[in-house]
């Protein structure tokens, strides 16, 4: 196969070491394409789950080989650690082809700026209490392993895919997200750096829309979405998600004040 030339690509949000991490369907979307810059916008791996116990597939060793194999072979990889793989924060530095830096200026191919952050700075439960970020995440993980049994009997009844911990993380997430104000905290950190958008994960919902005069893009993950931004060579940025996996998409509407997003804000808490 043939693959897709990009002039960059965003991922986030991988969780190698955890049992949720969709390492294949990862090594597929990267062996199809070809990238001049790819960002890793932060956890890659989930050092809080390996904590908790070791677990660490061959798959997982694949996709970090992988990584070493592309940027070995040309590709800038900049590496921006987030809340799960805070570790590697330590090591800011160029390791040959390979970047490690707290967050970045991208500069698309039609000349917008934009601001390239994990998110978890903006996140009031991961900055202010950490240890109810670290219970959420254990009770994320539980859902997770829920979602092999339920859709083993779902499938059974002829049934399709159905992801418990996304439905709970739409009920629950997005209402604490709302209340910490994420992505108005997003447009702030743009106005700051005086860019044109702002590239993040951490709250594992890919999408692309405008909040006032600032296009805020969320690369998603690779535990429920696998989904991806990537850049083609006129500027245009486009979300891909797995073709298998469309209904976990959350669609958001573009708003053009902060007080038409907090009315969104409401009626998705309310959902």
């Amino acid at each position: 196969m043939q693959q897709k030339h990009f002039r960059t690509g965003w991922i986030s949000d991988i969780h190698l070491g955890t049992r949720g991490a969709q390492a294949d369907a990862l090594l597929d979307f990267l062996r199809e394409r070809e990238f001049e810059t790819l960002y890793i916008v932060g956890d890659l791996i989930d050092v809080w789950s390996l904590r908790r116990g070791l677990y660490w597939p061959q798959a997982h060793n694949d996709v970090i080989q992988k990584l070493l194999r592309i940027a070995r072979k040309g590709t800038r990889l900049i590496y921006i650690p987030g809340n799960h793989d805070e570790f590697v924060s330590s090591y800011h530095h160029d390791f040959g082809n390979i970047t490690i830096q707290p967050r970045a200026i991208h500069t698309t191919a039609d000349g917008r700026r934009l601001l390239v952050i994990h998110g978890h700075e903006l996140d009031t439960v991961v900055q202010g209490a950490q240890w109810l970020a670290h219970i959420g995440d254990v009770g994320y993980q539980f859902l997770l392993k829920l979602n092999s049994p339920i859709n083993f009997i779902r499938r059974r009844l002829g049934l399709g895919f159905w992801s418990l911990s996304a439905y709970a993380k739409r009920k629950v997430k997005s209402a604490v997200n709302y209340v910490g104000k994420f992505e108005e905290g997003i447009v702030r950190f743009a106005d700051d750096a005086k860019v044109q958008g702002v590239v993040c994960g951490h709250i594992h919902v890919p999408v692309i829309r405008s909040i006032g005069s600032t296009t805020y893009y969320n690369c998603g993950d690779w535990v429920e979405s696998c989904s991806a931004l990537v850049e083609h060579a006129s500027g245009q940025i486009e979300l891909l998600t797995d073709q298998h996996t469309p209904a976990r998409i959350i669609p958001l509407p573009p708003v053009s004040s902060f007080e038409e997003f907090e009315e969104v804000g409401r009626r998705m808490a309310g959902r």
